[in-house]
C-alpha cells in the first residue's frame, strides 16, 4: 500500500484574504487523500501596527491557535505549498523571513525532489501577483524542487484563471476570494498531491 503524500500548507496572511486560500488549498488536498499540515509564518509587525487596522487585529485573533511554521515542516512534507499576499511585487516580509531560515534544510539538500506549488492575493488588480508567484518558484528551483502549477489544465482556468498559481483580487481587503479563486486552489491542491504522489512513488523504486 502507498504511502500517504504529505502536504505543508504554508502562509502569512494579515487580514485574512490569503488565509481563506490556505485553507481551500487544505480542504482540497485532504479530499485528494494527502495528510495536511496548515501552518501561519510569524508575524513581524509591532502590535501597534496590527492593532491600527481592525481587519488585521481581528484576523490576527481569530487565528492565533495556528501553528507557527518550523523548518521541520518542510522536512516532513512530500509537497509544500506556499502562499502570500503581493507586497510591492514580491513575497511578504514574514514569509520571506521563514524561507531565509531554511538554509541547513538546503544544504543537507532535505529540499530536493518535493513538489512545490504557491497561491497570492493582492489589493488591487495586476498588483504584482504573477511576480509574486514566479518569485517563489525561483526559490523552489534553488531548492531543487518541482514546481506545479495549476496552467490551462481545467476549463475553469479559461475564465479568470492565472496559470502560475492561485491569485484573488482583494479590492483592500474588501472582496473575499471568490468562487474561481477557491476553484483554483483547490485545482493546484489536486495537481499538487497527485504528481507530488507519483513523484514519492517512483523515486521509492
Amino acid at each position: 500500500m502507498a504511502a500517504q503524500t504529505k502536504v505543508a500548507v504554508i502562509y502569512y496572511s494579515a487580514t485574512g484574504i490569503t488565509y481563506q486560500m490556505a485553507q481551500a488549498v487544505c480542504e482540497a488536498a485532504g479530499d485528494a487523500g494527502a495528510d495536511v499540515r496548515l501552518r501561519k509564518v510569524r508575524e513581524l509587525a509591532p502590535e501597534e501596527a496590527i492593532r491600527s487596522n481592525s481587519g488585521w487585529q481581528a484576523h490576527h485573533l481569530e487565528t492565533q491557535d495556528v501553528p507557527e511554521v518550523m523548518v521541520d515542516d518542510l522536512a516532513w512534507a512530500d509537497v509544500v505549498i506556499l502562499g502570500s499576499p503581493t507586497r510591492y511585487g514580491m513575497v511578504a516580509a514574514q514569509l520571506k523571513q521563514f524561507i531565509d531560515t531554511t538554509g541547513p534544510l538546503w544544504a543537507q539538500g532535505a529540499l530536493a525532489n518535493k513538489v512545490y506549488s504557491a497561491f497570492t492575493s493582492t489589493a488591487t488588480s495586476h498588483g504584482g501577483q504573477e511576480t509574486t508567484l514566479t518569485s517563489l518558484f525561483n526559490v523552489f528551483y534553488h531548492w531543487g524542487g518541482v514546481v506545479v502549477t495549476p496552467g490551462y489544465t481545467d476549463t475553469s482556468q479559461f475564465i479568470a484563471g492565472n496559470p502560475y498559481g492561485p491569485s484573488h483580487t482583494s479590492n483592500n481587503g474588501e472582496i473575499a476570494p471568490d468562487a474561481v479563486a477557491l476553484g483554483a486552489c483547490a485545482l493546484t491542491a489536486r495537481r499538487a498531491v497527485q504528481i507530488g504522489a507519483a513523484l514519492k512513488a517512483g523515486l521509492a523504486g
